[in-house]
């Protein structure tokens, strides 16, 4: 376990993610599978080059996903209850094949449940691509343990 308590987090705070991830078309491709999704914008060389982008682009939701996981090992791995929202989920700019990322989180807000027991986070998620680009943001909001209640508690 890696991740950070309740009260090891603080509003403001900004956590640097330290693994990077260069998207390959089969990561792309698989995701799409996956998902059923089969928007032309990501699986069509031939319509992708009559866009506005002029090549496939990756999957926004692929990017956020990854995001996500990117972060859980500095921020939420072991000691998260469970996701509650991702919200404001905004991509500036696209992701494309050979594209590596990184993300970083801030905390936003949070607060202790009514019970004292535990705490919900708010982080604010931003993901950039290798020139320093911002490619996709979102606000993630967790419940979190508490250090001091973690034996008390029986969620996994």
């Amino acid at each position: 376990m890696t991740g950070l308590y309740y009260e090891d987090l603080e509003v403001g705070e900004i956590i640097e993610h330290e693994r990077r991830r260069t998207i390959s078309e089969s990561d792309n491709q698989r995701f799409c599978d996956l998902t059923m999704n089969q928007q032309p914008l990501h699986l069509d060389s031939e319509f992708a080059a009559e866009t506005r982008f002029g090549e496939r682009i990756v999957n926004g939701l692929y990017t956020m996903s990854l995001a996500v996981g990117i972060s859980i090992p500095e921020t939420t791995d072991g000691t998260i209850v469970a996701n509650l929202s991702y919200d404001d989920v905004e991509h500036p700019a696209p992701v494309f094949h050979g594209d590596t990322i990184r993300a970083q989180s801030t905390v936003t807000e949070k607060r202790e449940t009514s019970d004292g027991e535990r705490g919900v986070v708010t982080m604010c998620v931003e993901v950039f691509n290798q020139h320093d680009e911002l490619v996709c943001s979102f606000d993630r909001t967790v419940l979190s343990r508490k250090r001091e209640h973690v034996d008390s508690q029986n969620e996994t």
